[in-house]
C-alpha cells in the first residue's frame, strides 16, 4: 500500500509563537495600535504610565481575541445554533456590513391613497 497525501485546508491555520495566527497576530497589532493611543493620553499626558499600559494590553487582549476565538455551538443557546464554528471576525464583518446597509423601507397601501384622495375631491367640491 502507497501513501497518500490527503489536503488540508490551512487558510489561517499558519501559527507564529504557537498561540498567534497571522489573522490573530495582525489583529493583536491593530488592538495594541489602538491602545497605544490610550497608554499616551493616559499615560503621558496624565502621568500614569502603568495604566496606559494596563488599558493599551487590553485592547491587544481583544484584537487578539476578534482574531483567534471561534463561536462554539452550544445546545442550551438558541442563537449560536446559526453561528457556531464561525470566527469573530468574520461575525463582526457581517455585522457591520448589515448595519452599514441597512435601509428603511415604507410601504404604502395604494388603495387607501386613492379612497382618501377620492373622499379629499368630493369634499372640496
Amino acid at each position: 500500500m502507497g501513501t497518500y497525501y490527503i489536503p488540508r485546508n490551512l487558510r489561517g491555520e499558519t501559527r507564529i509563537f504557537y498561540i498567534f495566527t497571522v489573522k490573530s497576530l495582525i489583529t493583536t497589532g491593530i488592538g495594541a495600535l489602538i491602545g497605544a493611543i490610550f497608554f499616551f493620553l493616559i499615560g503621558t499626558i496624565l502621568g500614569e504610565r502603568l495604566v496606559g499600559g494596563i488599558i493599551m494590553g487590553i485592547f491587544a487582549l481583544i484584537g487578539w481575541a476578534i482574531g483567534a476565538i471561534k463561536i462554539p455551538t452550544l445546545a442550551g443557546l438558541p442563537f449560536t445554533k446559526n453561528i457556531g464554528g464561525e470566527s469573530l471576525d468574520e461575525i463582526l464583518k457581517r455585522y457591520v456590513k448589515f448595519k452599514m446597509n441597512r435601509r428603511l423601507y415604507t410601504y404604502v397601501d395604494v388603495k387607501e391613497t386613492t379612497e382618501e384622495t377620492v373622499k379629499s375631491t368630493k369634499e372640496e367640491k
